[in-house]
């Protein structure tokens, strides 16, 4: 079949754009960015340039698709600067490219959320689809322009548009050129011991699982459905000590109090409002005590198992940017390392 995928170029769309050409499809690629589609190159395949914005742009570029992977979105996900930019590209954008799809008669759009779209329950319990964000909009306004796309999705379910929602938890693997979540990788490696950790949890998957849900929802998946996906909870305890093993450096050994946390996140405030930038935000901050912990039971009777278990994963991710040059042996990492 003849796929359209937008982001293509992005971490989720290179790895979905791969996976589709070798299960036999045909791939339309929507892209902005010159320099990133470099990286698939070696792909025969139909590359568009555009944005969501071009309303004539992504109807041609339905035109003829059987299906359309809607993956590209602003993934900023602690950087609420502009949050005009977000809601622009990330609820505009999605019905822009649904109601091309409906011009087009696609006959499946896959659409790429989030799992920062659910709930958090108490007490360390696992959320599952049925639990609705709870945060207010401006804690976390990337979670909120997500739902909102989610709303625009379910009317263009209610307007016979065959849609279901894929809803990823904090993705790793090779090839995030932009580091989102390979952040954790990049500043474990490079403060070792020293990097301080917090009290709660997130819910993790391997970006190729990812891809291989986005594959398997063509024919398993079910219109207006939403799929969490995930491989398994960690603490943040655990999980920076799995990423210390990959990266073959000593575990994090500070532990940050809850009752620092807002206070850490009022400083924050204060400097970000200044102009300075840090590595995490106040409302990022905040979260550290939280358990984000999913329940994906449903996307794997449904859409299958993820294949790839976490500690391979890191080391895959640990390896891929070391090639890169995203982490350097610097005369401060063997600093930190000696003692």
């Amino acid at each position: 079949m003849k796929a359209l995928v937008t982001g293509a170029t992005g971490f989720v769309g290179s790895h979905l754009v791969r996976q589709l050409i070798e299960a036999g499809h045909s791939v339309r690629a929507l892209y902005r960015s010159e320099k990133k589609l470099s990286q698939l190159a070696d792909l025969e395949l139909e590359a568009v340039p555009g944005d969501l914005d071009d309303v004539a742009l992504l109807e041609r570029a339905c035109a003829g698709c059987e299906l359309v992977f809607h993956v590209a979105a602003k993934a900023d996900y602690w950087k609420d600067d502009d949050r005009d930019a977000l809601w622009r590209v990330n609820v505009e954008g999605t019905r822009n490219l649904l109601s091309a799809a409906k011009s087009a008669a696609v006959r499946r759009v896959v659409f790429t959320s989030s799992a920062s779209t659910i709930g958090i329950r108490p007490d360390a319990q696992s959320a599952d689809e049925s639990d609705s964000f709870s945060l207010p909009p401006e804690r976390f306004w990337y979670a909120y322009t997500k739902l909102k796309a989610e709303a625009i999705v379910a009317e263009f379910v209610a307007d016979g548009l065959d849609v279901l929602t894929l809803n990823p938890a904090v993705i790793i693997g090779p090839g995030d050129l932009n580091a989102i979540s390979g952040s954790f990788i990049i500043e474990t490696a490079r403060f070792q011991w020293l990097l301080p950790m917090s009290s709660g949890g997130l819910a993790v998957i391997d970006v190729r699982d990812v891809a291989r849900a986005h594959l398997a929802a063509i024919e398993r998946g079910k219109p207006g459905e939403r799929y969490i996906l995930s491989r398994a909870n960690v603490t943040y305890h655990e999980f920076f000590g799995m990423i210390a093993a990959a990266c073959g450096v000593r575990p994090p050994l500070i532990s940050t109090p809850d009752w620092l946390l807002e206070p850490t996140a009022r400083f924050i405030g204060v400097m970000r409002r200044l102009g300075i930038q840090t590595p995490m935000d106040a409302n990022q901050t905040r979260l550290g005590s939280a358990h984000v912990f999913v329940d994906a039971g449903k996307a794997q009777r449904e859409l299958g198992a993820p294949q790839i278990d976490i500690e391979s994963s890191l080391r895959d991710t640990f390896e891929w940017y070391q090639q890169h040059g995203y982490i350097k042996d610097t005369w401060l990492t063997r600093l930190i390392g000696r003692f």
